[in-house]
């Protein structure tokens, strides 16, 4: 897949993360979220244009886009803004949406931009959590006020900041009050990232502000939702998996078979507890055909 026809020369050869966010990062990684500073400022691989142009050239499976005036809380995917996404996107100031471009490392120039930013942390990262696996790319294109409701995601995640601003509202990972247990299951068995919703869970919630220049770290199935600011924002979101977080996803898979068989199996453990034999048994299972569809 090629890149949008425009020169994407890089914007600049100051790393992106210096020695002081690294040291940040470090400190906090993989459980604690926190902020950081980067200098990517505004990279022409995400203007408007280009992201247009990006949008239109993804597969449908990577692109998704919706109406923004959405409530924290949703039963299942919101509907259609009833504009294409090259629309959406150039016109993000007044369409009242919320796009988002998924993997987009599958293009050249954005694969590039990627690994550069990853690799200006992967010491970090490996010095925790062993090897980096997965990277992968998502974009973000939201209109003022849009809200990205409630959800968990799998990975390692640092959204960047890069026009705009907008407000995360992170929840702690691995905690059953804020994300049911039979809800990770069900997810790592096929079934949604959505989350339901109450006001009674703003008690343990902790709100990351964040605008241009600016980032925050999420880690692993934390709960969290997105409230933008009053102008349209973008945001690049890299993210990347690790050993660890592939024994968690594949632990809730055992953890769903067990309970559609009527037990009330343990919850996986936060790093860095081990749930190798759970993921181990899992993989064995699914070898076999005996798994459910996901």
């Amino acid at each position: 897949m090629n890149a949008p026809t425009r020169d994407f020369a890089a914007a600049t050869t100051t790393a992106i993360f210096d020695a002081d966010v690294r040291a940040t990062f470090a400190a906090h990684y993989p459980e604690t979220p926190h902020k950081l500073r980067h200098n990517l400022g505004h990279h022409p691989l995400l203007e408007l244009d280009a992201l247009a142009e990006l949008g239109e050239m993804l597969p449908a499976n990577s692109v998704e886009y919706n109406r923004g005036n959405l409530p924290i809380g949703i039963d299942g995917k919101p509907g259609s803004n009833g504009m294409t996404i090259a629309e959406t996107i150039r016109h993000v100031a007044k369409a009242n949406s919320w796009a988002a471009l998924k993997n987009v490392e599958n293009v050249p120039a954005y694969h590039a931009l990627l690994m550069d930013l990853l690799g200006e942390i992967q010491p970090e990262i490996e010095a925790k959590t062993g090897a980096m696996l997965t990277p992968q790319a998502f974009i973000f294109i939201s209109s003022p006020n849009a809200v990205t409701p409630y959800h968990f995601d799998p990975e390692h995640n640092i959204l960047l900041q890069i026009r705009g601003s907008k407000v995360m509202t992170q929840f702690p990972a691995g905690d059953p009050a804020f994300a049911p247990d039979e809800t990770h299951e069900s997810y790592h068995s096929g079934g949604p990232r959505e989350l339901k919703w109450d006001d009674t869970l703003m008690a343990g919630a902790r709100e990351f502000p964040i605008g241009p220049g600016e980032a925050v770290f999420v880690p692993v199935m934390a709960p969290h939702f997105v409230r933008n600011g009053p102008e349209s924002s973008v945001s690049l979101s890299i993210t990347w998996r690790s050993e660890w977080s592939y024994d968690e996803s594949d632990a809730r898979g055992l953890n769903y078979m067990l309970r559609k068989r009527g037990f009330s199996p343990a919850a996986p453990g936060r790093w860095p507890s081990s749930n190798r034999a759970k993921a181990i048994t899992f993989r064995v299972l699914r070898k076999l055909g005996m798994t459910p569809p996901g």
